[in-house]
């Protein structure tokens, strides 16, 4: 028994290092790729390109930079960022929950799409997909919240943070510590699959959802895959998105709708709670998100299903290796 353990603890360990390093090798430069531009003001320029939007879905343009932030950076970043500026320009519950929807679907993109892109799926195209889902349910939702009069109520944050140290140190210190977290995670989360798998927990679950995933046009082979983005979130659950959509056990096409959308809805948990802080409302932040993601999947298979497969690697998919 206890040999038997010990390899299975060695080949557990083995295959989290290997998921890891692969994510490592993407996130890491990024990190510190987007950490300069940060430095060299990049950030303040992409939040004045975008406080014209802003307007448009009925947010002062100041909240460009909250939105940039968020975009070039992290969800945690981008409240802090919130409310430094909110602050001195307070909004509506209904403003800020618009705002913290966007945050929600268009965040972190540098790491995010370049995963997405190694799992196989056209960057181009899930940059403009996020970017644009993000702009459209803002609006929608904008206009909902105004059409109905709903939360019309000025915000209070339910949280605010505090940063003692804002130096480079604290800051290299910060993202150490977040790249040896997300290695536990994924040795927690390969531990946890593996267990499901030999009690047949993972059987159970495929069968209950296959439904439900038809109905959107995603494949069974694709469940497990589409179950970790949208808990935990890609940036987590990366390493293993990336090993099963090259294995090849996955079809491909199951790979970009699984992707579309975890990447429109994904970390249900987390994300959605840190954003709530902020005094979002559930019915923007949740149910919207989610509905409108699922939509979104559900009209992307129906066009992918019309199309040739030369068009769909053109503008979806990057051709197999």
């Amino acid at each position: 028994m206890k040999p038997v353990l010990l390899e299975f603890s060695g080949k557990l360990l083995a295959e989290a290092a290997q998921i890891s390093l692969t994510l490592f090798r993407i996130m890491i430069p990024i990190i510190i790729a987007v950490k300069i531009l940060q430095q060299f003001g990049a950030v303040a320029l992409l939040g004045k390109i975008l406080s014209p939007v802003m307007g448009v879905v009925g947010l002062p343009g100041s909240m460009g930079l909250v939105w940039a932030t968020t975009i070039l950076s992290n969800i945690y970043t981008g409240i802090v960022v919130f409310v430094s500026v909110s602050a001195n320009e307070p909004l509506t519950v209904a403003q800020t929950t618009v705002l913290a929807t966007m945050m929600l679907v268009a965040h972190n993109l540098p790491i995010e799409l370049r995963i997405a892109q190694k799992a196989g799926v056209r960057l181009r195209f899930m940059g403009l997909l996020r970017m644009g889902a993000a702009f459209v349910l803002g609006w929608a939702l904008f206009r909902v919240y105004s059409w109905a009069g709903l939360l019309q109520q000025q915000n209070t944050p339910r949280w605010l943070p505090h940063i003692d140290d804002s130096s480079l140190v604290a800051w290299a210190a910060g993202q150490a510590r977040g790249l040896i977290m997300i290695f536990f995670i994924i040795l927690g989360l390969l531990l946890v699959l593996r267990i499901l798998e030999r009690i047949g927990i993972t059987a159970i679950m495929a069968r209950l959802l296959t439904p439900f995933l038809k109905l959107l046009g995603i494949g069974a082979s694709a469940c497990m895959l589409t179950i970790i983005g949208m808990t935990l979130g890609i940036a987590y659950g990366g390493g293993l998105i990336i090993q099963e959509s090259v294995s090849g056990r996955v079809d491909r096409r199951d790979v970009l709708f699984s992707l579309v959308l975890m990447g429109l809805c994904h970390s249900l948990f987390e994300d959605t709670l840190a954003v709530a802080v902020t005094g979002a409302d559930f019915s923007g932040i949740l149910g919207a998100r989610l509905v409108f993601s699922l939509m979104a999947v559900f009209l992307l298979v129906k066009l992918v299903s019309c199309l040739s497969e030369k068009t769909i690697n053109l503008f979806f998919l990057r051709p197999p290796n």
